[in-house]
């Protein structure tokens, strides 16, 4: 981005430092950003009195770049949407929390329901006490004979948050999917205002409950940009063994309910199985099979004895062999294939311009993987390569899950024979003050973003979580366009997105 004030991952810098420049070149310089090559990581606004300032944080895979700008606008400002699809939610989200209008927005509405507003009100003019009645909100239609509507939701079988799904069809013929979510906003944003408190961990740890070491680890890294804080390379190790069980835990479970959408019984159960060996797995460093307590500000809040690795040596080994054989099956079978191949298609350039990530954007030709491109903790110093895979369906998305899981199987193995010793954490000074940090992982589901402004004392002014299914949503609409409405279900399991992680 053009006069943007670029940095690295797991950095802090001055406020003073971030050029605030004028609305129309901010503007214009993330589309022109985002036509060559950089990524809308996060874009959310302060409110200032009667004006609000808005941030840009863009990611470019070259050079491992993230850049930052900001610009003040008063009660409206021209909608990029229509350029830069990647600002679609986040434009909507601003005019919901900071009572600023994004004018020309295609399909402006609310992103969440019954929130309460930063600003005490939100561009339609309503305030807090006022909300919005959830579910109560408008809805494409498409007009013509025969042309009908399907709601699914918010209300879904079994434990499962609330989320909402509007199919127009003809027939089984999808022409268009709209998802409403924003069902039961935590407020986990606003509650980290004027923090750190002593809640604020433990909340991070919940932003989205199956990825706790993605999310905290964001955090942790934010907490020691702004204080300086160095990690000690037992502790680094000790969180990218987490973060790869994570992945291994979840990328495990959903190969194997893929297979049960279509009714192949062996994979889906065997997976459920082995998921659980490796929550275990995790169980075993800290106690708590999601990890909860492990990833803390300066390291781990708990070692790994010669013990701890040799037993997860051996289990790892098991795991490996009984993944092998279960998912193997699963590329044996005729008929589970004809489901996966050609179903659910999202191309490269929709992919690219909507701003997909993790899996979902690989599966796409897409080789974006923070990992990679923002190296972060041991991953600078021990990369995992980027796998892909083309055809965009759910072929594609099971194909680098199983790929994937691989590759965090071999690195565990290497992290785990070659385990630094030493201390496996360091105190945390307090933090500094006026200042922005940003840290950025790669969760199972792809890139989370996390981003801290800090007041004169070093407490948060504002806190923004950007979770990879706050841009892979509209992936799976996308997915569906043109589907048989039967394949939701194994379209939606393909790219299992989270519902807590988009109601922040």
């Amino acid at each position: 981005m053009k006069n943007a004030k670029t940095f690295h991952n797991g950095a802090s810098l001055p406020l003073a430092d971030i050029p605030r420049m004028d609305s129309h070149d901010f503007l214009q310089g993330i589309i022109d950003a985002t036509d060559n090559g950089w990524r809308l990581s996060s874009l959310f606004g302060i409110p200032e009195g009667n004006e609000t300032t808005l941030y840009a944080i863009l990611s470019y895979k070259v050079g491992g770049l993230l850049g930052v700008a900001s610009t003040t606008v008063g009660e409206a400002f021209p909608s990029i949407t229509p350029l830069c699809p990647q600002a679609h939610l986040f434009e909507r989200e601003i005019a919901e929390e900071c009572g600023v209008l994004p004018q020309d927005h295609p399909w402006l509405k609310p992103v969440r329901f019954q929130r309460p507003f930063v600003k005490g009100k939100d561009a339609w003019g309503r305030k807090d006490a006022e909300g919005i009645l959830p579910g109560v909100t408008d809805f494409f239609r498409v007009e013509g004979e025969e042309v009908h509507e399907v709601a699914v939701g918010p209300v879904h079988a079994g434990v499962i948050e609330p989320g909402h799904f509007r199919f127009q069809c003809h027939g089984e013929h999808v022409f268009h999917l709209e998802i409403s979510l924003g069902y039961q906003h935590r407020g986990i944003e606003a509650g980290a205002a004027g923090g750190p408190h002593p809640k604020t961990l433990f909340q991070m740890e919940t932003v989205a409950g199956d990825t706790t070491i993605g999310h905290n680890q964001a955090y942790c890294m934010v907490l020691e940009a702004l204080s300086g804080t160095g990690v000690p390379a037992k502790g680094e190790a000790l969180r990218g063994i987490a973060l790869e069980l994570e992945r291994l835990a979840n990328h495990t479970g959903d190969l194997g309910a893929i297979a049960g959408d279509v009714a192949f019984l062996p994979t889906a159960s065997y997976c459920g199985r082995i998921r659980g060996d490796f929550l275990n797995m995790t169980a075993l460093l800290c106690g708590s099979r999601f990890g909860r307590g492990l990833v803390r500000p300066g390291g781990t809040g708990f070692d790994c004895t010669r013990q701890q690795v040799d037993e997860l040596l051996s289990r790892i080994a098991k795991a490996r062999a009984d993944l092998t054989g279960a998912v193997e099956i699963l590329w044996e079978s005729a008929s589970s294939m004809s489901r996966f191949e050609n179903t659910g298609k999202v191309s490269p350039e929709t992919a690219r311009q909507l701003g997909l990530v993790g899996p979902a954007a690989r599966a796409c030709g897409l080789a974006r993987d923070v990992r990679h491109d923002h190296p972060f903790g041991i991953y600078r110093m021990s990369q995992i390569p980027v796998v892909t895979a083309q055809a965009g369906d759910v072929h594609s998305r099971a194909l680098v899950r199983w790929l994937e899981a691989q590759k965090s199987l071999d690195f565990l193995d290497e992290q785990l024979r070659q385990l630094p010793g030493g201390p496996h954490r360091t105190e945390v000074r307090s933090l500094a003050g006026e200042r922005l940090a940003v840290a950025m992982t790669e969760g199972w589901r792809g890139e989370i973003c996390h981003a801290a402004i800090t007041d004169q004392a070093g407490r948060f002014v504002r806190y923004k979580i950007v979770d990879p299914s706050f841009h892979n949503w509209q992936g799976l609409a996308m997915a569906l366009r043109d589907e048989q409405i039967s394949d939701f279900p194994l379209c939606n399991k393909s790219f299992n997105l989270s519902y807590c992680g988009y109601d922040l």
